[in-house]
């Protein structure tokens, strides 16, 4: 597989993962109480790990033949 392929199917993949992780990030974000630390730790902790399961997709994009 071309690297240009693999970038593009990658692309697509991140793309598809963000808008799935964030509809359920924002549905779980509504449950959340009403307390200011309460939507501060949430979304801090949402915010930082949405990262974590593209590492190994953007590990195949960059990944030389």
């Amino acid at each position: 597989m071309s690297p240009r392929l693999r970038k593009f199917i990658g692309m697509i993949a991140i793309l598809v993962f963000l808008a799935i992780y964030l509809l359920v990030a924002m549905a779980v974000g509504l449950r959340v109480p009403d307390h200011w630390w309460a939507r501060l730790l949430y979304y801090s902790v949402v915010g930082i790990l949405w990262g974590v399961p593209l590492f190994p997709v953007i590990k195949w994009m960059s990944r030389e033949e």
